[in-house]
């Protein structure tokens, strides 16, 4: 038997990173055990809602009293609706402490949040990768962009990320697809903030959406529906890519249900030996073995399994020597939104429902200083016209009031601020032994807030979103901060960093621990910095490094 349970390699978890793992790792020739705690997803036949219409729902999409009720922190995000829900875990199947207001999504099923993320996919800059070494926040980076971006490129042309070459260096150009069409608003945006502010640019977004057909997949319909699951495969997910290309080698083992417990560590050879599992079904424990073991099961239940594998040398959690594992907790500081309307190109429409929007790369703090905060932010947003929805709460009744919403209303334009969020020790989790869920793991508390330099940053965008949307001439502009906490980004990450030095950090430049060298944890959790960019492109880059580097040392003999 336990022979039959062992493996070159075992990859935790299925997601975006977890997806990668398993790929690169059997086409490397590995044998690999990928383990998901969640239900099976088969594409596109467990997207039950993919081609479902607006009124096949029993509430229209709309978010119940009893979702808001049950599911208070999942239901809070922006995808939940009557048509993505089962892709979200129940919160209260799966307990977590709030020691501060931290809302943690999640997605439990093979492939994760790759059924649900927003696509968007920009490498970072070069500076991105200096920015600690340089205004002393957080600890430096043992990598440069010049080591990542060979795997950048491996991972675009794998993927498929449609986009234009924009030729800047705050998201430098990839290997793309043909990218999406800015509609006739946008364009206007774009011409007027980048007349008044040169160092401003407007660009399409760089998207995991394909345009063409790519890699046997694709393309798009403009239905904008990814989160149900796309049948046409058209945006990335390890259900449509990844985990494929790993059952085409013939080398993967898929186990659905199977939720890790903890590594297991062999003291005397300075190895971890394999994993232990806890069925989802039956709630037995099993034991699975590995030369190597990649850990990708997102920022939070990665750091959660670290630090429930203990042993007598590691008490405090595996590879925590330096006391850091599940410090430095981050996310993306969304908070940010404007928007008002635009009276003019009444003349123009557009076509479609384009899954994508614009973006706005930072601008702040690269040629200036602003004097109240370091790092930056960057906005998303689009331009649309109004549809039959502005009839909400008007009093007109009849033939011509409803002939008139059959048309399109004027422009709306608007944008939604992304900020950095600087890496501090006392933003962290911690194991909680006394609070356990169904399957008798311990939980989390989570003590996170923002501080005084992502303040700092929210008025900021206030006043450079206000004053670009006011230069294309849109007017009734409303600022909004949602005051809404960490979390709601779904960018956690940095709880497991990678660093140079092991006194200040878990693990080291090829994503590997400093001290048990035949793990490698190359989600979420080994950022040792945010920068303003969406993170999962470079998750992926450096899953897909840290896999060649592991093979090569496994052939070593090094690990």
């Amino acid at each position: 038997m336990q022979k039959r349970r062992k493996y070159d390699a075992i990859v935790i978890g299925s997601g975006i990173t977890g997806g990668w793992a398993a790929k690169e790792l059997c086409e490397k020739g590995l044998r690999t055990l990928v383990l998901e705690r969640g239900r099976n997803v088969r594409h596109v036949l467990d997207y039950p809602t993919a081609m479902l219409h607006p009124w096949d729902f029993d509430h229209r999409l709309q978010k119940t009293e009893q979702d808001r009720e049950n599911n208070p922190v999942q239901s809070a995000c922006y995808l939940y609706n009557e048509s993505t829900k089962h892709f979200f875990v129940q919160d209260k199947e799966h307990p977590y402490q709030q020691v501060k207001p931290f809302e943690w999504i999640r997605g439990y099923q093979v492939g994760g949040k790759s059924l649900l993320w927003a696509r968007q996919t920009y490498r970072w800059a070069p500076f991105d990768f200096e920015s600690n070494a340089k205004d002393g926040h957080g600890t430096d980076w043992p990598i440069r962009y010049d080591d990542l971006a060979p795997w950048y490129s491996h991972v675009e042309r794998f993927a498929g990320i449609s986009g234009n070459r924009d030729g800047l260096e705050q998201i430098p150009d990839g290997e793309f697809l043909p990218p999406m069409e800015l509609n006739a608003g946008e364009k206007h945006l774009k011409q007027q903030i980048e007349a008044k502010w040169p160092r401003r640019h407007l660009v399409i977004g760089r998207s995991a959406n394909l345009t063409v057909p790519h890699n046997g997949r694709g393309p798009c319909q403009y239905r904008n529906l990814c989160a149900r699951g796309c049948p046409y495969s058209a945006y990335f997910s390890s259900n449509s890519s990844t985990l494929p290309a790993a059952v085409r080698t013939k080398k993967m083992t898929l186990r659905p249900d199977s939720i890790v417990h903890s590594i297991i560590y062999d003291e005397k050879k300075n190895r971890a030996r394999g994993v232990r599992v806890i069925d989802a079904q039956t709630r037995e424990m099993t034991e699975y073995y590995a030369k190597v073991i990649f850990l990708n099961a997102g920022t939070l239940n990665s750091t959660l399994i670290l630090l429930n594998s203990t042993s007598s040398r590691f008490p405090d959690g595996l590879g925590n020597d330096s006391g850091v594992l599940g410090h430095y907790l981050m996310d993306h500081n969304y908070r940010s939104r404007m928007g008002g309307r635009f009276e003019g190109l009444a003349d123009r429409y557009y076509k479609g429902r384009r899954p994508n929007g614009i973006y706005i790369p930072r601008f702040r703090n690269i040629w200036d200083r602003h004097p109240d905060f370091v790092r930056g932010y960057a906005f998303g947003g689009g331009a649309w016209r109004e549809d039959w929805m502005r009839g909400f709460g008007q009093d007109d009744f009849g033939t011509a009031f409803k002939d008139s919403l059959s048309r399109p209303g004027s422009w709306g334009m608007g944008f939604h601020g992304m900020g950095e969020c600087l890496p501090r020790y006392e933003n962290h989790v911690r194991i909680n032994r006394d609070i356990l869920d169904p399957w008798g793991m311990p939980t989390l508390d989570i003590d996170c807030a923002w501080g005084p330099n992502e303040e700092a940053m929210v008025k900021d965008m206030h006043q450079t979103g206000y004053e670009m949307l006011e230069a294309a001439g849109c007017k009734d502009i409303v600022v909004q901060d949602t005051l809404e906490p960490p979390g709601r980004g779904i960018h956690e990450m940095g709880t497991a960093r990678m660093g140079r030095d092991p006194d200040t950090s878990v693990l080291n430049g090829w994503c590997q621990v400093h001290t048990v060298p035949n793990v490698f944890v190359t989600d979420g959790s080994a950022m040792a910095s945010g920068a303003c960019q969406n993170p999962s492109l470079t998750y992926m880059a450096l899953t897909a490094r840290a896999c060649d580097y592991a093979v090569k040392e496994l052939k070593k003999k090094n690990i």
